[in-house]
């Protein structure tokens, strides 16, 4: 763990507001950049294996390939007028207060190489304009900060303009990854889910053993027989969850929840061991190929199985993807039951349930819990759920208190749509940056140490696999516990009565 003497506040301290802007520290995060992935890794998706010999000549003709194939992306580095309203808006920005780490300035790392080459001005009278050269000082440059970037997109709400920092960002890693300088934690990821279909490298027998032994827990809790059924022709649903949710808390308590759910309505679902991986790490390094690929792998596990049905568990990024991306990658899905959302979220399965009474639950169950909710980024500013605007926040806060008797929000400007991120998306989640996932955590962790001094919180949920993996490892840095995140479908696990379920009560009285 980085040593960064954060101090926790004591009770009744004044805490300091998320949104604080920091005193400015150039380059205080010039040190810290991912490990470069190996050629191995570069080529097993694509890529060079190492920086080829006319890497600046490859690089600018790639911007140029880039920005004529998207009209957005132009746009985006054509219109920004300096006016600032990004510059306190970033996570990292705010933890760091390194001024790169400001969107326009991460940009312009960028913008000043297209100016020089796609613009009269920049062509003619660099100078005036901020143009500058692709050179050797560039890359390393934007291989700093541009894995600055979680691609969260909280800059592009208030942005007057709509710049989508998020887009600029993956411009770049692709253009890093096409003259071979790509990131290690990503493309490694990459390779895995081509190859077994999962970001771990989990094979089938062992995916099967994992299952297993999931419902023998299961059983043993409650004395239901629960299956978690894999490679099942037929099934109505398949699930494809993020490979979190297999080995690892707290994303295995949500998986259970799922199980538990299908369980109770009698569903007809299965997990696919080709294409068990819901994440989409194509989308992080800005590479239309690999997200295509990995989006086909699910097409045709769905087609194989012949299910009716595609839902995605608690992944913010996988959501996206496959929300806004993955009929047009793998579309079109005119084999699945069109009466249902394709795809479908769990939640938005879950909450349907609920509407309809179909679930039973006791919320006392999770009384030792008083819980807030993290509105992940890709979920709150690039997707959505059910028929209404704005479901992506309504929606899983009504599971939270359907199950949950002590349920408060965090304050209003950190959460929905201006969520603050975890500090660890967008493909940063690597112990390589784990300074930067520490120090980009500040807000979202401020906003919760108010909520907690206020109402007493203990625990935060989110829907992103993501975010509970930072947030498990950066909270003991800011006074909370690892256990202190949890799934939404861990607390549904937790309340939820089965048929025939034992309880064991807190006075240890048992009861059918």
């Amino acid at each position: 763990m980085v040593e960064l003497k954060i101090r926790a506040p004591v009770s009744g301290e004044d805490i300091p507001d998320p949104s604080a802007i920091p005193a400015l520290a150039p380059g205080v995060m010039a040190h810290s950049k991912p490990y470069v992935a190996s050629p191995e890794h570069q080529e097993a998706i694509g890529f060079p294996g190492e920086l080829v010999d006319d890497w600046e000549e490859r690089a600018v003709d790639k911007l140029g390939e880039l920005v004529k194939n998207s009209r957005g992306l132009r746009v985006y580095l054509d219109t920004c007028v300096k006016c600032g309203a990004c510059t306190d808006k970033c996570h990292y920005f705010l933890g760091t207060g390194d001024p790169n780490n400001m969107p326009v300035a991460r940009q312009d790392l960028l913008r000043k190489v297209y100016r020089r080459y796609f613009t009269f001005a920049g062509k003619y009278f660099p100078w005036l304009v901020g143009a500058e050269d692709m050179t050797k000082e560039v890359l390393d440059e934007w291989y700093t900060y541009f894995h600055q970037c979680s691609q969260c997109r909280r800059c592009s709400v208030y942005c007057p303009y709509g710049i989508d920092t998020a887009e600029v960002s993956m411009a770049a890693r692709e253009i890093m990854d096409s003259v071979g300088k790509g990131q290690k934690y990503c493309n490694e990821i990459i390779g895995k889910v081509r190859k077994y279909g999962n970001n771990l490298g989990l094979q089938e027998k062992a995916h099967r053993a994992t299952l297993e032994d999931l419902e023998e827990d299961i059983e043993d809790e409650t004395g239901v027989a629960v299956r978690l059924p894999l490679d099942e022709k037929g099934a109505d649903i398949l699930l494809v969850t993020p490979s979190a949710d297999f080995f690892a808390e707290p994303h295995i308590d949500g998986l259970i929840g799922y199980a538990k759910v299908f369980h109770h309505v009698g569903a007809s679902w299965t997990i696919s061991s080709y294409a068990s991986e819901a994440a989409n790490f194509g989308m992080f390094i800005g590479s239309q190929d690999n997200m295509r690929e990995l989006a086909m792998r699910i097409r045709n596990a769905a087609e194989d199985l012949g299910v009716k049905r595609i839902i995605f568990g608690e992944c913010g990024h996988a959501w996206r993807a496959a929300y806004n991306f993955m009929n047009t990658l793998a579309g079109p899905f005119d084999f699945l039951d069109q009466r249902y959302p394709i795809p479908q979220h769990i939640c938005e399965y879950t909450y349907d349930l609920i509407q309809k009474g179909a679930l039973n639950f006791d919320k006392s169950l999770n009384d030792d819990i008083r819980l807030t909710f993290h509105d992940s980024c890709n979920v709150s500013r690039a997707s959505r759920m059910g028929d209404k605007p704005g479901g992506q926040y309504e929606i899983p806060r009504a599971i939270l208190r359907e199950v949950c008797n002590h349920f408060y929000d965090m304050a209003d400007d950190t959460i929905r749509e201006a969520t603050f991120c975890c500090g660890g998306g967008g493909g940063l989640l690597t112990d390589d940056l784990l300074e930067l996932r520490i120090k980009g955590a500040q807000p979202r962790m401020r906003a919760m140490q108010q909520v907690a001094q206020d109402h007493g919180v203990t625990h935060m949920a989110a829907i992103c696999a993501i975010c509970k993996t930072q947030f498990a490892k950066v909270m003991p840095e800011y006074g909370f516990e690892m256990d202190n995140i949890v799934s939404v479908h861990q607390m549904v696990s937790n309340a939820i009565i089965l048929d025939g379920q034992k309880i064991d009560r807190e006075e240890g009285e048992e009861q059918e």
